[in-house]
């Protein structure tokens, strides 16, 4: 059993939205195949994974160091015990020889992405979905077969007013979904306080509303919405700071006691470590937003959340980052407090399976094996054209 084979290319995401920092438009992602000699239905199996939206792609790390290293490897030295299956945690040493430590952001992406194509050859090989195979090696094998996700929207866009959010916001909630994420910071604090209220009025409660305000605040803009946002005890206030400025986010949750979410824009089990303990972070409502896939991936993961519950944190106040398949999988085999999800947001890369459903806030997953890319036919075009040519 091998590697024959690992191939990325960076794939444009074509959106016109905006957050409080940036828009879309030159917004890319890699996409990555990891194929191997193992033949199943006639064909061999091949793991995918993309790196989430946010994050540019990264083919470069991969081409130059990564990919280079694994091919190299001999192909026993990336196997399991048993010799049955690649050994995910043996590839991500491999990828890591000769890497200094520190400055995570430069490679953690590029790492985690290629790790969860190899979860999700691992989970095809053994004809099982990802999730279940992930719960049994983190989460004592209780599998979850139903996940809280909340819709991660509100976004500025061209034409897209207060009676065009609460549109969206009824739409969502049709869908199935019951706690909608708008985003803040892109306008005026009295625009955006308006956006709050009629938000709410068409979710009904505050615990059903969070924002999100992508971390670009200055320091007095920061203190700003937090006064302005904390009457209304929304589900939480997301990215109030840059997750690095651990003394201004400690100042925040002294002043603001509704939950606080942050973290999706660290990449490393020391990053996550510093943020709760300088950065005044409470386990008791705070929100973990670690997106797995771009912090090195799962069997990081895996120990980033030992030490966080080591500290008291509870896997239900982590709530990854990334409203897609692969997290979706995380969440569910790890026993994590939910899910985002960006419905028709980001092209062939939003969403999740085509035949998923969403009923009264929770998601039912499917039994495919792997991720299940295979579910979501216009990304899997994409990613079997990648394998292929």
């Amino acid at each position: 059993m091998r590697i024959t084979e690992i191939r990325e290319i960076a794939v444009p995401i074509n959106s016109t939205i905006r957050n409080a920092v940036f828009d879309f438009s030159e917004m890319t992602t890699s996409v990555v195949a990891v194929v191997t000699d193992v033949i199943r239905n006639g064909r061999p199996v091949i793991g995918f994974a993309f790196n989430s939206t946010g994050r540019y792609a990264c083919g470069a790390q991969m081409r130059d160091r990564l990919i280079p290293r694994i091919m190299k490897a001999t192909p026993e030295s990336l196997l399991n015990e048993a010799g049955n299956n690649l050994e995910p945690e043996k590839i991500l040493a491999c990828m890591m020889q000769r890497e200094k430590p520190g400055g995570h952001t430069e490679r953690s992406v590029a790492v985690g992405t290629i790790e969860v194509a190899i979860w999700d050859a691992v989970a095809k090989i053994q004809d099982r979905p990802l999730h279940a195979v992930l719960a049994d090696k983190y989460n004592s094998a209780q599998v979850h077969h139903q996940i809280p996700c909340y819709v991660g929207g509100g976004w500025y866009a061209p034409g897209k007013g207060i009676p065009e959010l609460q549109d969206e916001i009824r739409h969502r909630l049709q869908q199935g979904y019951t706690t909608m994420k708008i985003k803040v910071g892109g306008a005026s604090v009295a625009e955006d306080l308006a956006r709050v209220e009629a938000s709410l009025k068409v979710v009904g409660t505050s615990d059903h509303l969070a924002v999100d305000a992508n971390a670009g605040f200055s320091p007095e803009r920061t203190r700003e919405y937090a006064k302005a946002l904390k009457p209304y005890q929304l589900r939480w206030f997301e990215e109030p700071t840059d997750p690095l400025d651990y003394e201004l986010l400690a100042e925040v949750t002294s002043m603001y006691p509704s939950p606080i979410g942050t973290g999706e824009n660290l990449f490393s089990t020391q990053d996550i470590k510093n943020l709760v303990h300088f950065g005044g972070m409470r386990p008791d409502r705070d929100i973990l937003q670690i997106d797995v896939p771009q912090s090195y991936g799962i069997v990081q993961f895996g120990r980033t959340l030992k030490m966080l519950e080591s500290r008291g944190w509870s896997r239900q106040s982590v709530f990854p980052h990334g409203g897609n398949l692969m997290t979706l999988a995380i969440v569910a085999g790890f026993g994590l407090g939910g899910c985002e999800a960006y419905p028709g947001t980001f092209g062939v890369f939003a969403g999740f399976a085509d035949d998923s459903k969403v009923e009264n806030g929770l998601l039912t997953l499917s039994d495919r094996p792997g991720i299940g890319f295979e579910g979501q036919n216009a990304l899997y075009a994409v990613m079997r054209q990648i394998a292929l040519d």
